[in-house]
């Protein structure tokens, strides 16, 4: 089966149960790393950040399949989960939970999952405080450190604002060596195959490369401080 018809087949659990009870039930798929478990939880979430106004508008499904690529004869399956979603009595921090606890031993996954929120949120070109907010309560929800959060952060909003040794998880007065094993690991950790690895879709890869762009901004200022 194909990555669509493996959601499918989640999906028809969930016209039985709420799609928050279908999380809670998804860790074995997670466990065989089921790219289709990182794009349930994804959309899920994703709904619930849209604007919740009772009905799943063509402009929420177009944000979200603005980074998550997906065939036209797939919208519908987008567009259900996304009904689903909204149609849960749980709200976002539910779900956010949910999700933190199903990839609890995966940070880097988390960290891919907050990055993907971050392209529904900016959809408009707007940070909006309220989604901000919803943003930063996934990040506690996902038990994310402090760098991940910048790092996430600086990769849409930019680094005017972050110092640039908190994005690559370290102290200011970190030493040459360090600032260079910090970026060797986080180049390793998002690289397209690491990502592979963690389940995530293939259509999804390029938020591997939108993130390694803020963290080589954050490599070469941090390089340019201790030669200066």
């Amino acid at each position: 089966m194909n990555l669509w018809d493996r959601i499918q087949a989640i999906l028809s659990e969930a016209r039985e149960r709420t799609l928050g009870a279908v999380m809670e039930a998804m860790e074995e798929r997670r466990k065989r790393r089921d790219a289709a478990v990182f794009s349930i939880a994804l959309i899920a979430l994703s709904a619930k950040m849209a604007k919740a106004d009772g009905m799943v508008t063509q402009d929420e499904v177009a944000a979200f399949g603005s980074f998550f690529t997906f065939p036209a004869e797939e919208e519908s399956r987008v567009r259900m989960l996304f009904t689903l979603a909204q149609q849960d009595v749980a709200g976002f921090g539910t779900y956010a939970k949910q999700v933190g606890r199903l990839f609890s031993d995966d940070a880097p996954i988390l960290e891919d999952v907050l990055d993907c929120l971050f392209y529904v949120a900016l959809a408009d070109g707007v940070a909006h405080p309220e989604e901000m907010r919803l943003l930063e309560e996934a990040a506690e929800a996902f038990g994310l450190s402090p760098a991940a959060w910048r790092r996430v952060k600086a990769a849409h909003i930019g680094l005017d604002r972050d110092d640039p040794y908190a994005v690559l998880g370290l102290e200011a007065d970190a030493s040459p060596d360090a600032v260079k094993s910090a970026y060797r690991k986080l180049a390793r950790d998002n690289h397209p195959d690491a990502l592979v690895a963690r389940g995530v879709p293939p259509d999804l890869l390029r938020i591997a490369e939108h993130r390694m762009a803020a963290i080589n901004a954050a490599y070469e200022r941090a390089v340019a401080e201790v030669q200066a």
